[in-house]
């Protein structure tokens, strides 16, 4: 009988039950569940980098990238008619195909450049080892240890820094190619975007310029010599090193020997390689205007693999037709800039200056000089805006009042004359009692409308043409009043198609009949009679006429025949050009080149003897007598005699005008403005 225990003294508290626990235990987990927990978290982490490796991978080289070349597309600018005017970027062509290329083409670029590029995963420790071995014990000659994909992982997705970081980043990407690629596409991407010389990049490119052949039609010889321009393809390549690259085309031969492609016998029967160069398209005409139209042809090719080819509106023809007239100007050391449209804006011929090769800076589209005269267009179209007419008259008297007072170009004042006759003198004096009853605010709107859209100031001075303007800009307002709609936007590629809701917002505005009448009328006034009277062809020719002051811009801007065109003469240092005149070499050179540009001979006009701009001295001759000015206008319809007050004349080489006083509530103008 088991005894009943003792009871606990009074205030002990009772043990702790140990009901429903069991024995106490006595595991602990063994090393080896300890060390598979840890690898399973390290498995884990690593898995972790892994997808976060391959997402940036994904993102930062994507394969797609493989395949477009390194350099820039290439793009051929072609004329109108087919002809080609010049070529931008590097010389490349569509990639290749291993599997239609004959064996010993590709044999060539892993004889010398990665013999184990088949049994590789990207990167070759082997190779690696060798080349280091090489360097070490070689007398100065360097050794490479990167395979074909490091090269293309290079070449594509890095730059060429020799950092760890970007060593670190092309393995990972070669890993990553080789995981996504087989070798005959990787090899095919590496042969199809690697740097030949000469700017040319990829094989086929490489083959057609060299020798003149489609790459699956190269001899051994001439697979050897293009491998062989990898190591050093500015320096060996064959054009301006024949000897250097037939000496490596050698070496490679021999590495094919040793890697088991040819035998020793067939690299000794072999004979060096021939070029046969095919020199890449230049820009020999239409220089000026490729540099203008190449951004927005960049923009329409887009980043598309292989040559683009661009056709753009220039007119071979019309090209050649302006430059031979530039290249008759008397310029002395002047330079000249010419444009030419149709009237809806698409451009035609562009000179920018009398030697592309001397200077690339294009006159015509980026130069910004006073417009002279030629920017009174705008002051008569506000007036005419205003309800005015060609009969309406105008002061031509010198300002007394106010603190601005311009001045007549030649010094001459005709008393009350017409808006017709005043435009025809190019009448300083009455351009600016215009702008003041018009306001200037509206010539400005005037020549916003009509595409000007440089700075232009907004005092009486821009009547007469002190903000400066692009010809470009000038050439596309007078086209508008060719076409008898305003804006147009000059253009050297063909217009694009618009959806209907952008050619309903940006549609064109029609002048009012009468408001296009009358500008024509002046503008057919001054090229017939008036100071653009040299420049008058027989059919009806219509234009202005500017000079600024000390003669330092001289313009002619005119149309006929459905050409619009602008000739500006000018040093490009601003400095004077004595003797010049809008009316002189620039109407002058205006007329020989439109003569020929629309088929029609010009009237035959008399040079001056000397290079002074004596313009209207045959045309129009004033003659004071007691009874008033007396005209005599020898002109294409004969001689006219007539009493005219507004006998235009603008001397050959006038005195300079003092600059005028600009009220203290205009602006004043940094440069003096322009006379006629």
């Amino acid at each position: 009988m088991t005894p009943f225990p003792e009871p606990l003294p009074t205030g002990t508290p009772p043990p702790a039950s140990n009901f429903g626990r069991g024995p106490p235990s006595s595991f602990t987990p063994t090393p080896l569940r300890k060390k598979m927990k840890i690898l399973g978290w390290i498995m884990a982490g690593m898995l972790a980098v892994f997808m976060i490796l391959v997402a940036w991978l994904a993102i930062t080289a994507p394969l797609s990238r493989s395949l477009k070349p390194i350099a820039p597309p290439s793009i051929t600018l072609l004329s109108a008619d087919g002809q080609v005017i010049a070529r931008k970027g590097a010389i490349i062509d569509k990639p290749v195909t291993i599997a239609e290329l004959p064996a010993h083409v590709p044999q060539a670029f892993m004889a010398i450049e990665d013999r184990r590029f088949y049994s590789h995963w990207g990167i070759d420790p082997r190779g690696i080892a060798r080349a280091m071995w090489h360097n070490i014990w070689s007398d100065g000659a360097s050794q490479g240890g990167s395979t074909i994909t490091q090269q293309l992982a290079k070449g594509v997705f890095l730059n060429s820094d020799r950092t760890a970081s970007r060593k670190l980043r092309e393995a990972l990407i070669s890993l990553w190619l080789e995981a996504w690629l087989t070798k005959d596409q990787i090899l095919e991407r590496y042969l199809s975007n690697v740097y030949f010389g000469d700017n040319v990049y990829g094989l086929r490119a490489a083959a057609l310029h060299y020798f003149n052949r489609r790459p699956d039609r190269l001899t051994i010889p001439q697979a050897a010599m293009l491998a062989g321009l990898l190591k050093a393809p500015s320096r060996l390549a064959p054009t301006s090193n024949l000897s250097g690259a037939r000496d490596r085309a050698a070496l490679v031969m021999q590495a094919m020997v040793e890697a088991g492609y040819i035998s020793q016998s067939e690299k000794d029967a072999l004979r060096p390689a021939r070029l046969d160069v095919q020199s890449s398209a230049s820009a020999t005409t239409g220089t000026y205007f490729a540099d203008w139209v190449l951004p927005e042809a960049r923009d329409r090719a887009g980043a598309v693999y292989g040559a683009q080819e661009i056709t753009t509106t220039l007119d071979a023809k019309v090209q050649k037709q302006a430059e031979a007239a530039v290249r008759r100007a008397p310029l002395g050391k002047a330079q000249i800039a010419l444009v030419t449209m149709k009237t809806d804006g698409t451009v035609v011929a562009m000179v920018g200056g009398k030697s592309y090769k001397d200077s690339a800076f294009n006159r015509a589209v980026q130069a910004k000089r006073q417009p002279g005269s030629t920017f009174k267009l705008f002051v008569y179209l506000a007036a005419f805006r205003a309800g005015m007419t060609p009969e309406d008259m105008i002061d031509d008297t010198p300002i007394t009042e106010g603190e601005y007072r311009p001045a007549n170009h030649d010094g001459r004042y005709r008393g009350r004359i017409t808006l017709r006759q005043a435009f025809a003198v190019s009448s300083n004096v009455a351009a600016v009692r215009l702008a003041q009853q018009v306001g200037i605010r509206n010539v400005i709107k005037v020549a916003r409308d009509l595409g000007i859209t440089s700075p232009i100031q907004e005092n009486l001075s821009s009547a007469l043409g002190t903000s400066e303007v692009t010809i470009l800009e000038l050439t596309q307002a007078y086209a508008a009043v060719a076409a008898g709609a305003y804006p147009v936007e000059a253009h050297g590629l063909p217009p694009e198609e618009r959806s209907w809701v952008a050619s309903i917002i940006d549609r064109q505005k029609s002048f009012s009949s009468d408001q296009l009448d009358m500008i024509r009328d002046l503008l057919s006034s001054a090229a017939n009679r008036g100071t653009g009277s040299a420049a008058a062809l027989r059919t009806s020719t219509f234009g202005k006429t500017g000079t600024t002051q000390d003669n330092r811009d001289a313009i002619f801007v005119g149309y006929a025949g459905g050409l619009v065109t602008a000739v500006w003469v000018g040093n490009d240092d601003n400095s004077p050009l004595p003797g010049f005149a809008g009316g002189g070499v620039p109407a002058r050179v205006w007329r020989d080149f439109m003569a020929q540009a629309i088929d029609e001979p010009a009237a035959e006009v008399a040079e001056p003897e000397n290079a002074a701009d004596l313009v209207n001295a045959i045309a129009n001759v004033s003659v004071a007598t007691e009874i008033g000015n007396v005209n005599i206008g020898i002109g294409p319809d004969g001689v006219n005699l007539g009493i005219d007050p507004a006998a235009p004349q603008e001397p050959d080489a006038p005195e300079p005008t003092p600059a005028p006083r600009i009220a203290p509530t205009q602006p004043v103008e940094n440069r003096p403005p322009p006379a006629q």
